[in-house]
């Protein structure tokens, strides 16, 4: 039965009736334990524990709770009394907490807590006896580094929060809690510093958090889709990350951050366009090798994007461009193909796609010699059959490989179709409006009321400082303007 059923459901003195209104909303669970006590030190007291098997501590509820109940002398004890003492001289555990809520005492049950009912009394004392099992700390595998710390978020929202905490150890380190779904009734926590993040953000985050009405959230991804500016374009307007430091460097910032319980990926929050060519490792290496690192990102974009319809647009438009040598390479590779460039590319660009999929899909014990294997088997072979040209194979390798730099840009792929099919129809001229329409779009993005091109088209030496290239870190003592009202992040040299 829905606990909405007993939202007017008041409890009583009884201690049978109470126990009554959790077995009807619990019907038919048989992982919920009453265990029935009989305290008879200095009185006789009838009490009920109510807890869920494999979410409770077990061990805690019979060493802190039971034992101590059983051994406990209590004097002056009456009902006006019994949680204050139970809370202060009895009970060993250090969340202890009074309600006569029936939803606190449903979730509270349901989250693995242990709930103490007590014959003559309209209240219970919900008692934090949390025990199931988490997930222990590790290496993220989607975002693995050289340098840097090796620890990535669990599961479990508790945990993650410490990671947190522990990189960031001041009182102005902020965390809002709330409950969305209907059914799930998943915790929710937005974490920011206070003083150097930004009000009008938080209200808006709050906002649109408050209006997610749903059944259920089982991943920060619900939350992401459900919140995010510009829902139909490519482009990310939320971040997402598994690692701590991460989160940490973005706070530091002034942005913020979702965490969801049940889910190991954090949100990070507003986003623009030149934190997809950032990664935390850039700030632990000397900054001359990011510099150039980072550029090697700008330059993948670009090949990821734009070569293979570049190439169909030359092959097909403008052979003059060309040089003599390579274009008569070009067509003695071409000689004997059946389909047109723009098919071929189509054609190849698609089954690696195909591969890459598989390649994660499969165990990664066999994934990835099946991913290998099949690009050279299949390429080698489509080329040996003359259905597409070397050309076209090298174009798709060099276009996928490129866009493995980038995890962030979701769209290069779907960007990569849209100028290929321009280019095949309009040549150049259908490349290069294309790239206007990218950027009008992109220039007409907001992520959380800051413009998602932020610092791209700036011209300012301290905006420039973390974009193309990273600057040493005695460089760049003001933090991103966009997003702070603490502009200050050290003392100038």
């Amino acid at each position: 039965m829905n606990t909405n059923d007993f939202s007017d459901v008041k409890l009583t003195q009884s201690l049978d009736k109470n126990v009554n209104i959790i077995k009807n909303i619990f019907t038919n669970d048989t992982t919920v334990v009453y265990r029935e006590l009989l305290i008879e030190k200095p009185t006789s007291i009838k009490c009920m524990l109510i807890y869920i098997d494999g979410m409770a501590n077990l061990q805690a509820i019979n060493e802190d709770i039971i034992k101590p109940l059983f051994l406990s002398d209590i004097s002056g004890i009456n009902n006006n009394n019994i949680i204050d003492i139970l809370i202060k001289k009895v009970l060993l555990t250090a969340d202890n907490k009074e309600t006569t809520s029936i939803d606190d005492i449903v979730n509270g049950i349901i989250y693995g807590k242990t709930v103490l009912f007590i014959d003559g009394l309209s209240k219970v004392l919900s008692i934090n006896t949390i025990g199931w099992q988490t997930r222990a700390i590790s290496e993220p595998q989607s975002e693995t580094i050289v340098r840097g710390p090796r620890e990535g978020f669990t599961e479990s929202l508790n945990l993650n929060l410490t990671l947190i905490r522990r990189r960031i150890i001041n009182p102005n380190l902020k965390f809002e809690f709330m409950r969305i779904g209907k059914q799930t009734k998943t915790q929710i926590c937005v974490c920011y510093i206070e003083g150097i993040a930004q009000e009008p953000i938080h209200q808006e985050l709050m906002t649109r958090l408050n209006n997610v009405d749903i059944d259920g959230i089982l991943d920060s991804g619900y939350i992401e889709e459900i919140i995010k500016d510009a829902p139909y374009s490519p482009f990310r307007t939320i971040i997402n990350t598994e690692r701590p430091d991460v989160v940490a460097g973005k706070l530091l910032e002034g942005k913020f951050a979702v965490i969801c319980d049940g889910s190991p990926v954090v949100l990070t929050l507003p986003s623009i366009f030149v934190e997809v060519f950032q990664s935390n490792e850039d700030y632990y290496d000397n900054f001359l090798f990011s510099s150039f690192v980072r550029f090697l990102r700008w330059l993948c974009f670009f090949i990821g994007t734009s070569v293979s319809a570049i190439y169909v647009a030359l092959v097909t438009f403008h052979q003059e461009l060309i040089p003599t040598p390579l274009l008569i390479s070009i067509y003695s590779a071409r000689k004997g193909a059946p389909f047109p460039s723009i098919v071929e590319t189509m054609i190849m660009m698609i089954t690696f796609e195909i591969l890459k999929e598989a390649g994660l899909r499969m165990p990664k014990y066999i994934g990835g010699a099946i991913t290998i294997v099949g690009t050279l088997v299949l390429g080698d072979a489509a080329v040996n059959a003359r259905l597409v040209s070397a050309p076209v194979v090298i174009i798709t390798a060099i276009t996928g490989i490129a866009s493995l730099m980038l995890p962030q840009v979701l769209g290069i792929v779907e960007i990569r179709i849209i100028f290929l099919l321009l280019s095949s129809f309009l040549g150049l001229y259908g490349y290069i409006f294309g790239v206007m329409g990218l950027v009008f779009h992109m220039m007409s993005i907001r992520s959380f009321g800051i413009p998602y091109m932020t610092n791209v088209p700036s011209f300012s030496t301290q905006d420039v400082k973390d974009t193309i290239i990273r600057a040493p870190w005695w460089n760049m003592y003001l933090r991103p303007k966009m997003f702070t009202k603490n502009k200050k992040r050290m003392k100038k040299r």
